[in-house]
């Protein structure tokens, strides 16, 4: 397994102000970091992956929806391709914290598999896998269960769509983790270690040891990212 911390916990926008801290966590002992990717350039991200480079780490990222939603992957795609990373991942499903006053229809359930394949098939024109996030109820309405997510995964039926696993949002939905992890390890790419209050991971009750044994059963083998946030930065202090 790889090791990253996603710098959400200090910015939303990386920049050349932020390259000694990813110094720090490389010489921490980190494989790599999760960049958000909610603005910039291709010039702008090609300077970022010259200094992971330099530091020798890899990296994924994680995106954002806003607007029109092919056209939004298709710039999220090409910045994840120019930082050489593999995996986009996030919630890239619905609007956070838009509900409808009730569960997700049948026909939103198909707009989003439609839009959802186009952006697989650009992601695997530009050498990415999708890793789809789903959130706690509190958060959004339309992805709230690994269960729900496989379903999509499957619906979707792209081999570069896939989906990640979330600790924080797991702890909230999830009545049994290791029988979660085990029903859903052959459609997720990627996993964010995050305690129960967004803090320092080991210091609340996320289920750890359940969740590693999990993992290790499951076989999992691909990136393990730190995702905390802090009070810094107000667009995520109530995330």
């Amino acid at each position: 397994m790889k090791t990253g911390m996603n710098l959400l916990l200090w910015t939303t926008h990386v920049t050349e102000e932020h390259f000694p801290i990813i110094a720090k966590l490389k010489k921490a002992g980190f494989d790599g970091v999760e960049i958000p990717i909610f603005e910039g350039d291709v010039d702008h991200y090609r300077r970022l992956r010259k200094e992971l480079d330099n530091l020798g780490l890899g990296c994924t990222t994680v995106g954002n929806l806003r607007e029109a939603a092919v056209e939004r992957f298709k710039r999220l795609l090409e910045w994840t391709a120019t930082l050489k990373g593999q995996i986009m991942a996030g919630p890239f499903h619905s609007p956070l914290g838009v509900f409808s006053g009730a569960g997700p229809t049948e026909e939103e359930k198909k707009r989003a598999a439609d839009v959802l394949h186009q952006a697989a098939e650009i992601a695997k024109s530009a050498g990415v896998t999708l890793a789809i996030e789903y959130l706690n109820r509190f958060e959004c309405y339309f992805l709230t269960t690994a269960a729900d997510t496989r379903a999509l995964v499957k619906r979707v039926n792209h081999p570069n769509f896939r989906m990640m696993y979330d600790t924080f949002h797991a702890n909230i939905e999830e009545k049994n983790i290791a029988e979660t992890i085990a029903s859903v390890v052959d459609s997720f790419v990627h996993v964010h270690i995050s305690e129960n209050d967004r803090g320092t991971p080991g210091t609340g009750h996320v289920q750890w040891d359940e969740t590693f044994r999990a993992l290790r059963k499951a076989k999992y083998d691909n990136w393990l990212v730190i995702e905390s946030f802090g009070r810094a930065l107000p667009a995520l202090a109530a995330a």
